[in-house]
């Protein structure tokens, strides 16, 4: 058997990934630690990280948990409606990952995280949807569905939930691993900046260890129950001095509108930043900032709303 983290074949590859990023090349790196030690270097809980260990010293062929079976089994990468987006996430976005989609007001965010919803509910897959500023309806969400393969039950589905306040969506943060069904695809954030803007009293250092608190458990629910997370934001606008350096309203050389939260709340290398630019009614732009693979973003890609096709899932991550 391959000593190889990489090539070793009871582990599934997002197991291989986070180990390698936390600097296992081997094995025997891996017998010599504990479910203790992995535990708090991945940030999952330690029968998580006992349950990792365990499967790497299974012999090849012998079968592996229903758990560990059970998530590389509905491996997947999702592809919308929208080619552009695609494009720009590399061919779709890949299950358990995250999604961040932010934009002005009249972008398509809430469109696109409506489309993936419906993705997920044609699967047969539950979706946590979670509206934090009445941008999205029941109406709205019917529509969506209206030619849907699954038109007729996909209330049954989709858990709506509205949070509006800050405490509110921090209870629901707190809960949310036990919110994981094993129907469970995909939980949708809908103006997840929202509730932050709402109590702008909140001190920074807080409101930093509530972003991270954030981050904890969608790594957690992203890499051990391989739930797909999308989350929408607003953009805000941030002065830069001429340098680049961190400006205001003094030494400020030029403004740029970035996602109100920053990056903080999104796991790095699980986490895909999407930012949508109108440039008119149907037309526009998306850049990824950030994705697992291009840390610092890729190419700007165009789009044109009057020219989509449907959506698709392509198997295999």
């Amino acid at each position: 058997m391959s000593r190889n983290i990489l090539l070793h074949p009871t582990l599934p590859a997002w197991i291989q990934l986070a180990l390698r990023r936390a600097g296992y090349e081997t094995l025997d790196d891996l017998s010599s630690t504990s479910a203790e030690g992995l535990s708090k270097e991945l940030g999952i809980d330690i029968s998580d990280a006992q349950s990792i260990i365990t499967a790497s010293q299974r012999p090849p062929g012998q079968p592996l948990s229903q758990s560990l079976a059970s998530l590389i089994s509905r491996s997947q990468i999702f592809a919308c409606s929208y080619a552009a987006v695609n494009t720009a996430l590399g061919g779709g976005l890949p299950r358990g990952r995250i999604l961040e989609i932010s934009g002005p007001p009249g972008s398509f965010k809430e469109t696109l995280a409506l489309d993936y919803a419906r993705i997920f509910v044609e699967a047969n897959e539950e979706v946590i949807f979670i509206d934090t500023q009445n941008m999205t309806s029941l109406a709205t969400i019917k529509k969506t569905f209206y030619n849907s393969s699954a038109a007729a039950d996909y209330q049954d589905l989709i858990r709506y939930t509205h949070l509006h306040t800050l405490p509110e969506l921090m209870t629901f943060i707190h809960n949310l691993l036990s919110e994981i069904h094993a129907k469970t695809g995909l939980l949708v954030l809908n103006s997840i900046s929202f509730p932050f803007l709402s109590h702008p009293d909140v001190q920074s250092s807080k409101r930093t260890a509530l972003l991270e608190k954030i981050h904890q458990v969608f790594l957690q629910a992203s890499a051990l129950n391989n739930l797909t997370i999308i989350t929408t934001s607003q953009m805000s606008t941030k002065l830069l001095n001429a340098d680049g350096s961190p400006g205001n309203f003094e030494t400020g050389a030029k403004a740029v509108m970035v996602p109100q939260l920053g990056s903080t709340y999104l796991p790095n290398g699980r986490s895909y930043r999407l930012v949508i630019v109108p440039e008119s009614r149907t037309t526009g732009v998306v850049q990824l900032l950030s994705s697992p693979t291009h840390p610092s973003g890729q190419a700007r890609h165009q789009y044109d709303l009057s020219h989509h096709g449907a959506c698709s899932v392509l198997h295999g991550s």
